[in-house]
């Protein structure tokens, strides 16, 4: 799994120097209220989820957090529905995204992106059960399967795009979508590598399999309100110093490599 270049880096500052003299606005108000309001679903494991105490955790928790206190200011974390998250960032009720949401051209035409921070890539989630039955669905044996996706995701517009002969149901978090393969409500789940990976890791015994091979290639990143490349500027000085610190590899290992922390989840 990848993490933040200093080729993108150097990318992302040209850009910036070749824009105009937009509003600070963003930026300002961070510092005026000396709080960043950070959202993000919390039931995007290993990315965010709740703790048995009830805390967010996670790799862009403490990503989140680091950035805050690079900053010099206090993190608030919002959270609500993957689905919601740009319209808040476009309506100002939040200051940016961190939600394992990948860089999108389309994405790009309402937010600026700084990162990505990690690679990702599509992975498909069954039941062992169901892989040999996959297998012999063909056009001789044709059957509409009922694969879960992640509202307003890439995953969602992968599973219309891609898998458009199925049947696709879009649910707002990822318990949700699991809880349905497990109980035989639906045949497949489509997400970010992690986060198939973690629900396999999560639920032994349960004949949970994924994908060997991402099928996708996914840059995650942070999401910025558009119209303040001074903000963006700042970001994406912080990730690169995070970078090399050494502090990104380091939570990378912690909530990518180190199963530990399943323990601390509800």
């Amino acid at each position: 799994m990848k993490v933040f270049s200093r080729v993108v880096v150097t990318s992302v500052l040209l850009f910036i120097f070749s824009l105009p003299v937009l509003s600070q606005q963003v930026l300002s108000a961070i510092v005026k209220k000396g709080e960043i309001r950070v959202g993000m679903t919390g039931n995007q494991p290993p990315y965010s989820m709740k703790s048995k105490t009830g805390e967010l955790i996670g790799y862009e928790v403490d990503l989140a957090n680091a950035l805050a206190t690079n900053m010099g200011v206090k993190l608030k974390l919002v959270q609500m529905p993957f689905s919601e998250l740009m319209a808040a960032l476009k309506a100002g009720k939040i200051d940016a995204i961190m939600s394992g949401m990948t860089m999108t051209p389309e994405r790009n035409l309402s937010a600026l992106f700084a990162g990505p921070y990690v690679l990702s890539g599509k992975t498909l989630l069954t039941k062992a059960s169901k892989v040999a039955e996959f297998s012999a669905n063909n056009a001789t044996n044709p059957k509409k399967y009922k694969i879960v996706s992640l509202k307003g995701s890439t995953s969602e517009k992968f599973v219309k795009e891609i898998m458009s002969k199925h049947e696709l149901i879009a649910v707002d978090n990822y318990d949700a979508g699991v809880q349905m393969i497990l109980n035989d409500q639906a045949d497949a789940l489509v997400a970010d590598k992690p986060i198939c990976v973690i629900t396999q890791m999560k639920n032994p015994g349960k004949d949970l399999v994924i994908t060997e091979e991402p099928l996708t290639i996914e840059p995650i990143g942070m999401a910025l309100p558009p119209g303040d490349p001074q903000f963006l500027n700042l970001v994406v000085n912080y990730l690169a110093t995070l970078q090399i610190s050494g502090t990104l590899p380091t939570l990378e290992k912690k909530w990518f490599n180190d199963g530990s922390w399943m323990l601390n989840v509800e």
